[in-house]
């Protein structure tokens, strides 16, 4: 991946049905690969983020970002290396009780991580992982080496950026007051 970065681009929508659809066919367009995607209601009521990673260059994403900014209930969208945002994932490891008990690895690991326990039964417990993506793959790469993974299922990234402030929000008191100073003047 030659002078390829990860992005995340963040998109505010309006909660359309197809918006999804649009805006992944940007990145299918130029055949860029979503690495992982999140949708979710905003802070924001009636508006939507979505929360976009991909492996591409500085001026594709910037292209990306421009074409997905056009679609008409797109509000804003924005892009982010890992240094411009606070993020973190979720993951879940569904593990082998037996295995789990009898190997005294599988706790230390658990501990380690700062992982927790959410469920456990005498068939299966479930281990419940929030943090950066790479710590997420390392311990599911050693329980799996302790041989009590069961199932694993992985969160997309969720992210804020490192600005003390929200653009979108700033964009969206400027449009209400453009819209109010309009109403004035008619």
């Amino acid at each position: 991946m030659e002078n390829k970065i990860l992005y995340t681009i963040i998109v505010h929508s309006e909660n359309i049905a197809g918006l999804l659809n649009q805006v992944t066919a940007v990145f299918t367009r130029r055949q860029i690969n979503i690495e992982s995607l999140n949708v979710s209601a905003s802070s924001i009521k009636g508006v939507h983020k979505y929360t976009i990673t991909c492996w591409t260059t500085p001026d594709i994403v910037a292209k990306v970002v421009s074409q997905i900014e056009k679609k008409m209930d797109v509000i804003q969208a924005h892009y982010f290396t890992d240094d411009e945002i606070f993020q973190r994932e979720v993951a879940l490891y569904k593990v082998s009780t037996p295995e789990f008990q009898s190997n005294p690895e599988a706790s230390r690991l658990i501990r380690r991580y700062s992982a927790h326990i959410v469920e456990m039964n005498p068939t299966f417990a479930t281990v419940e992982l929030t943090g950066m993506s790479d710590d997420i793959t390392s311990l599911y790469q050693e329980l799996k080496a302790l041989g009590c993974v069961l199932q694993f299922v992985r969160s997309g990234r969720v992210a804020v950026s490192t600005s003390c402030f929200e653009r979108v929000n700033e964009y969206l008191a400027h449009r209400e007051e453009r819209y109010q100073a309009e109403k004035q003047t008619k």
